[in-house]
């Protein structure tokens, strides 16, 4: 690790989610959907934001948990980061989340965020607070040393009713503490990699789709995006395998000796199977690019396919341009079809499991639960594993967590974590599964009204201690205009 990089990482998490939930596998009675197949590839569950939430009010929750599960002192927080793209405000971000949170902290007589607190908000897709993170943390090696930094990741992933993508939905909130000599993992940026490419039509948000949104009945604003999903795979698996081969080459590591080697691993996780393709690519171009043994395994699962070895290390060979598959005609079309192949021989052996599912375990379970957080679904994932961890008195304190984050349209971040000395003590104060343990699970005309926006008649949950939008601004006059600026409440 690097002498700046080495002094600083994570030291608290906190998660928010909304209690309103919907089990997958009563949807898919609702949608004459198979249940074994969703179960298997996406998951249990999944939250919807209630008709007074949004982003912001999400995030804010979740900080103010950090705040006081973790004791922290207002004034000494110097940085504090917004990762999402579900922002609705194209002026400000942090900033308010700062407000609500001052207010907040004044109602209850302490004393507000430091004044002179860095409020920045970082996009790209579900990488955002990823980058955040790395803000944070350069931050706090340079200008903000002796200071803390919170970054806090907020997404609500939502699809039209009817599309591949509404089983993947999901809302919630982890606020992360970064800081100097950190109480639970060391962050080696200077170890990690990169990769970013433009890939047009992968994941977009275009502003077009908000326009005339009607929002007299909740506070929603509709957030479908424009997606190609057999595409996405694509790019999720190219983008991870150069951000790979970038920290590879910095660390100067055989990749399959370090994956190998390597106990816990935690990926963006839009759905269950994702992460497990993903790491299983990797897994098979280390292969090609280790021993004669190595490429001896890597042949025995390309022989149960007829997938000769010297065609398949070709393909792993070449660089592939996977904007070339951005047309209606090529979407179908994999960028890695023999390898893609040979996957499906990979996922049926013994190694499998050791080689793959074993890496991802830590805190799997758990977030089956959660549906698609988006910037939030990693470090949702590192407070479920931390306190799986915790309960399992596991002991890996020293072990290094891989984290791998991706944001569509496309850009790929690993970075090592290490695990520190006395990481219990700050683990013990995540509390995910009570913040998962508040929910309602919601019937069809519950779901299907909360989805489009509107009020359930017959939902009538009583929020405490959390954020709401009160009321929305619709003043347009030329004295004084508030349309469409949200003002909110401490419940």
């Amino acid at each position: 690790m690097s002498s700046i990089s080495s002094a600083i990482g994570v030291s608290g998490l906190a998660v928010y989610v909304p209690p309103y939930r919907v089990q997958l596998e009563d949807w898919c009675e609702w949608t004459d959907s198979p249940w074994q197949k969703i179960s298997k590839v996406v998951g249990r569950s999944f939250r919807l934001r209630g008709p007074d939430q949004s982003v912001y009010t999400m995030s804010a929750t979740a900080v103010m948990r950090l705040i006081d599960q973790y004791d922290l002192d207002p004034a000494e927080i110097g940085f504090l980061g917004l990762g999402t793209e579900s922002s609705t405000d194209n002026s400000a971000g942090a900033i308010i989340i700062k407000g609500m949170i001052d207010k907040a902290l004044i109602a209850s007589g302490r004393q507000p965020i430091a004044r002179h607190c860095e409020v920045p908000e970082f996009k790209h897709a579900c990488l955002g607070g990823v980058y955040a993170m790395k803000g944070a943390l350069r931050y706090l090696a340079l200008d903000g040393s002796g200071r803390k930094a919170i970054v806090v990741c907020a997404d609500i992933a939502e699809y039209a009713r009817g599309s591949t993508g509404e089983p993947t939905q999901g809302a919630g909130a982890v606020a992360m503490l970064l800081e100097a000599n950190p109480t639970l993992a060391q962050v080696d940026l200077a170890g990690s990699g990169s990769a970013s490419d433009y890939r047009a039509v992968d994941f977009r948000k275009p502003m077009v789709r908000y326009c005339g949104q009607d929002r007299s009945e909740s506070h929603h604003i509709q957030d479908f995006p424009v997606f190609n999903g057999k595409y996405s795979t694509t790019c999720y698996i190219d983008e991870t395998l150069h951000a790979l081969d970038n920290m590879y080459a910095k660390r100067h590591l055989e990749p399959i000796e370090y994956l190998r080697s390597l106990k816990k691993v935690f990926m963006h996780r839009p759905y269950r199977r994702m992460p497990e393709n993903g790491l299983s690519i990797a897994w098979l171009f280390a292969l090609g690019r280790g021993s004669d043994n190595d490429r001896q395994i890597l042949g025995s699962y390309a022989e149960q396919v007829g997938v000769e070895l010297p065609a398949l290390l070709a393909e792993m060979a070449v660089a592939v341009d996977v904007q070339e598959f951005a047309t209606p005609e090529a979407l179908n079309n994999d960028a890695y079809p023999l390898t893609m192949a040979v996957l499906q021989a990979f996922r049926q052996s013994d190694d499998f499991a050791t080689s793959v599912l074993d890496k991802l375990s830590l805190g799997a379970a758990a977030i089956r639960d959660l549906g698609n957080l988006y910037t939030a679904a990693l470090p949702a994932w590192l407070a479920a594993g931390f306190e799986e961890a915790l309960g399992n008195d596991s002991p890996i304190a020293g072990e290094e967590f891989l984290t791998m984050g991706y944001g569509s349209g496309d850009a790929a971040e690993v970075i090592p974590f290490y695990v520190v000395d006395g990481w219990q003590e700050a683990a013990q104060r995540i509390c995910f599964n009570e913040a998962m343990q508040v929910a309602v699970d919601l019937s069809q005309s519950q779901y299907e009204a909360l989805h489009d926006g509107r009020r359930p008649y017959d939902l009538d949950l009583d929020l405490q201690n959390e954020f709401v939008v009160d009321r929305v601004g619709h003043a347009d006059e030329r004295h004084f205009q508030d349309v469409g600026i949200e003002y909110y409440r401490y419940a």
